[in-house]
């Protein structure tokens, strides 16, 4: 594992060093960098964040209930495999979850937030191919859902599309090699993005539905 752990996510301000150790994790197990199957030692993370055990052990466990880790007794803690049998399911929650947490953040998103969604839309929209690599393509995704999520204003929400997505991103990643390139699901965001901004609330669920539905497709075709 890394000596260098950093999160996708901003850890909120006084968060517990639990929680700054379930971000880390959680988004290094997310993007593969902890390998399916590699072994999680609380000891030597404890020892590369420069925390005790006790917050790092915490963090395990709620990354266990995110089917992210898997503990065996006598055996110890492991990343969990890749189920590509799971992308049906997991795709039927999102194809339903994702359009409303769009529609809502159209409508209920402030202003920093929706100049947020411009901003980053732009930002999209200059990436050539080969401008980007296709770890850091993902990290755009991610970054794109969170915001989303988060906009939404229902921390159920959030919480539920968070997990799911973070399921999702993991099979994506496990599949990167065999894909040509992912900048054309990653410039899907654009359009996204401006409805959201524009608080087009219909344009924003249906680009967000077709997402969604593409992602899998895209699976299925290198599968």
């Amino acid at each position: 594992m890394s000596t260098v752990l950093e999160a996708l996510d901003t850890s909120p301000q006084g968060a517990s060093l639990a929680e700054n150790a379930y971000l880390l994790l959680r988004d290094r197990l997310i993007m593969l960098d902890i390998k399916p199957g590699d072994p999680i030692n609380d000891g030597q993370i404890a020892g590369e964040l420069g925390i005790g055990r006790t917050p790092v052990r915490e963090a395990i466990k709620r990354l266990e209930s995110d089917h992210l880790v898997v503990s065996y007794p006598r055996r110890g803690t492991f990343a969990t495999g890749v189920d590509i049998t799971q992308l049906a399911d997991i795709s039927e929650i999102r194809e339903l979850l994702e359009p409303l947490a769009a529609r809502r953040a159209a409508r209920m998103a402030p202003q920093r937030l929706r100049e947020e969604f411009r901003d980053i839309a732009r930002s999209i929209s200059l990436l050539g191919d080969g401008d980007a690599g296709q770890h850091e393509l993902m990290r755009y995704d991610i970054r794109v859902h969170r915001l989303i999520y988060k906009a939404a204003a229902n921390a159920h929400l959030e919480d539920v599309l968070i997990r799911y997505d973070n399921l999702a991103t993991r099979i994506w990643c496990h599949m990167l090699e065999k894909m040509p390139s992912v900048t054309g699901h990653i410039a899907e965001h654009v359009e996204l993005l401006n409805a959201i901004a524009d608080g087009d609330e219909d344009t924003a669920a249906s680009l967000a539905l077709h997402h969604v539905t593409s992602f899998e497709e895209t699976v299925r075709k290198v599968l």
